[in-house]
């Protein structure tokens, strides 16, 4: 690539993105999070509802490492509880109401497991871009051993998309499941580095998922050119964005995507 100072390996492999024709347009961020607690069944279900295809959910361990569906590292935002999720087991997790600081009709909605997630989204027939979120000082392999291999068993192929900003972390994706086709992973960073592709090789990345306040339109031609989808987080105004999709944009990550299917159905009626 003339753009890079480094030349590229001339051999190297993207894991024949381009045989996958499932790529989301739309994804709900934590679930559609704009109507619901985020990272709930209740925000998926909504989700769903809604007429959303997508949702993008975080997944960490619990102290006794049971995969939950979590963003932070502490409870304090998104529940009645207080500390760390380090410090919670299965037991008192399931204690916490993950619903009332959203709104009284969410009141008694519980931290989901990965489990229950998984069942409800094979049940609606969404597809998944997990989160493996490794916030400091936890472990980014044991929260792959514990979270990947029942998401690989629940999905197939093309309903499911394993991102993370951690680099152990996907590695270890990897490592657990060699074929690009099987598993596609995506490098989360808030904006691509002038060799961006050194890492997409590296692990056989499908995506890119970037802050779509920080791409460039050349950075995000670049991406288009070596058939590397590249998704956008989390974009809530379509007039605004709607210019990164000329530039090559794949897909939007949305705290509610049905703006932007509502946008683009009305300028297709123009």
């Amino acid at each position: 690539m003339t753009q890079s100072t480094v030349e590229r390996p001339s051999d190297a492999s993207h894991g024949d993105v381009s045989r996958h024709d499932n790529t989301p347009r739309y994804i709900a961020h934590r679930g559609l999070s704009a109507r619901a607690p985020e990272n709930t069944l209740a925000a998926v279900q909504a989700a769903h509802d809604a007429g959303c295809e997508w949702v993008e959910l975080d997944v960490q361990l619990l102290g006794d490492g049971t995969p939950v569906i979590w963003h932070d590292a502490g409870v304090k935002r998104c529940s009645n509880g207080r500390g760390k999720l380090l410090k919670l087991n299965a037991g008192s997790a399931a204690k916490l109401d993950a619903g009332s600081w959203f709104g009284a009709q969410f009141r008694g909605e519980r931290m989901a497991t990965l489990e229950a997630m998984l069942e409800l989204i094979k049940h609606l027939g969404l597809g998944l871009n997990l989160e493996l979120k490794v916030c400091r000082g936890r472990n980014a392999i044991e929260l792959v051993q514990a979270a990947l291999p029942p998401t690989l068993e629940a999905l197939p192929a093309d309903k499911l998309i394993v991102s993370s900003f951690d680099r152990h972390a996907l590695t270890a994706a990897r490592a657990l499941e060699s074929d690009p086709d099987r598993l596609r992973l995506g490098v989360l960073d808030d904006k691509a580095p002038k060799q961006w592709w050194r890492e997409t090789e590296r692990i056989e990345a499908y995506s890119l998922h970037l802050d779509w306040r920080k791409l460039k339109v050349k950075r995000a031609r670049e991406i288009a050119d070596e058939e590397i989808k590249l998704f956008c987080y989390t974009a809530n105004d379509p007039v605004t964005f709607e210019k990164l999709w000329d530039w090559g944009v794949d897909g939007v990550i949305s705290d509610d995507p049905t703006r932007f299917v509502t946008h683009a159905k009305e300028a297709a009626s123009r």
